[in-house]
């Protein structure tokens, strides 16, 4: 039997290595790891179609969410109308064009992007078609997707909301709601999408031999863009073209820079004004910890707790998981790998959620400009900490779980 027909049916896990066999189980579900727990794929009825008709309502809502007016603002008989996009053009009009950049990156053209190369991927596999560069778009999806911040966007425009009842009358727009249906409809998409819809598992389901440890120890590599496993001595993947390697190259080196520029932004992204408030001719600056007082003596604490967690907590806790992780296997620890690797999945998974604040300056610069009545704009620090947070997300972007599994007892 030829070898690599048997490894089309293999699966490495991308968080630490250990080969399964795709056995083609007939119910729907999802796989997961039986060393580290991470999943490595799912299976549902129809999902290619579900996936579709999910990422087609999205972006439907997309156009819709532009082409109508988000939110309104009354005060004192002045009414001010803003779109999606204001907070970001005004960003950039005012000198804050990297946050003003960062916000429609990620909040509109990384979410839109994901969506149309879903839809570029999908249909024409969905009749039988392979799309051309398939891998290339993929690739750009997969990395595109970590950048797709709808949900943490929308908790800042209902943080912002709160923040403005005192001050004057808000009313959601026809905006407001198609973005929010955005929101779930994206999601669902993620939920229905799994690549083996594109990359079907194909070849032998009988091994040539039995395989046990990591693909590293039986001389074998996952393509980071289609999963395929293939022998390591092959320098290109044969199924999409991209160049397989085992391990990211010079992950530890990479990730403790970026770690420490992140921590040293977090002093001035913290230390700074975030935004001011001109109030009939008087100034109030606001840092980030300001902000946070300012909910507590307004008695909104679940609103106080959720920006102290998501701007402070989550960025030290971040850092500090991170410096540990990557102490740990430069030591060549090999304690508690399932641990460490599950504290690495929950940092990459709410790493995100620290943009919140620069989504609520965002949003409050775009849509309080009254002029010398009321007029909001952005502070120094809002930089430093939007810089921050895509540092820390870069950060545990390039660290390689898989080497604390290196050093584990059994890993071999």
């Amino acid at each position: 039997m030829d070898r690599d027909a048997s490894l089309k049916s293999l699966v490495a896990c991308h968080e630490c290595d250990y080969i399964h066999r795709d056995t083609g189980f007939a119910f729907w579900g999802k796989a997961l790891c039986r060393r580290c727990g991470a999943l490595l794929y799912r299976r549902g009825p129809k999902d290619i179609e579900k996936a579709i008709a999910f990422n087609t309502a999205a972006l439907i809502l997309f156009f819709l969410s532009n082409a109508f007016p988000f939110l309104s603002l009354e005060l004192h008989g002045r009414v001010v109308e803003n779109y999606f996009l204001s907070g970001a053009f005004q960003l950039y009009h005012l000198g804050m064009e990297e946050v003003g950049i960062l916000v429609l990156l990620t909040s509109f053209l990384f979410p839109l992007m994901t969506t149309l190369g879903m839809l570029y991927l999908l249909v024409p596999v969905f009749f039988g078609y392979q799309p051309w560069q398939m891998a290339r778009v993929f690739g750009m999806v997969s990395s595109l997707k970590q950048w797709a911040l709808v949900s943490v966007f929308m908790l800042g425009v209902l943080i912002s909301f709160v923040k403005l009842l005192d001050m004057a009358d808000i009313t959601p727009g026809p905006g407001f709601y198609a973005f929010a249906g955005l929101m779930v409809f994206l999601a669902a998409a993620s939920a229905a999408f799994d690549p083996g819809l594109i990359w079907p598992m194909v070849g032998s389901r009988t091994p040539c031999a039995p395989l046990t440890g990591s693909a590293r120890a039986n001389g074998l590599v996952a393509c980071h863009t289609c999963g395929l496993v293939a022998n390591a001595r092959t320098g290109r993947c044969k199924r999409c073209g991209t160049r397989l390697h085992s391990r990211k190259h010079r992950s530890i080196e990479r990730t403790w820079a970026l770690v420490i520029a992140a921590a040293m932004i977090f002093i001035p992204a913290n230390v700074y004004p975030v935004m001011t408030v001109i109030q009939l001719g008087r100034e109030q600056s606001s840092t980030i910890l300001g902000g946070v007082i300012h909910f507590i003596e307004g008695g909104t604490w679940v609103l106080a707790m959720i920006i102290f967690f998501a701007s402070i907590m989550v960025p030290v806790l971040k850092l500090v998981i991170l410096s540990w992780l990557l102490y740990s296997v430069g030591k060549g620890s090999d304690f508690r790998p399932r641990d460490r690797t599950l504290l690495f999945r929950v940092t990459e998974l709410i790493g995100a959620w620290s943009m919140v604040d620069v989504y609520v300056v965002a949003v409050l610069v775009g849509l309080v400009d009254l002029g010398t009545l009321s007029t909001v704009r952005p502070g120094i620090g809002v930089v430093f900490f939007g810089a921050m947070v895509v540092i820390t997300m870069v950060a545990a972007h390039n660290f390689d779980p898989r080497l604390i599994w290196d050093n584990a007892k059994g890993a071999k």
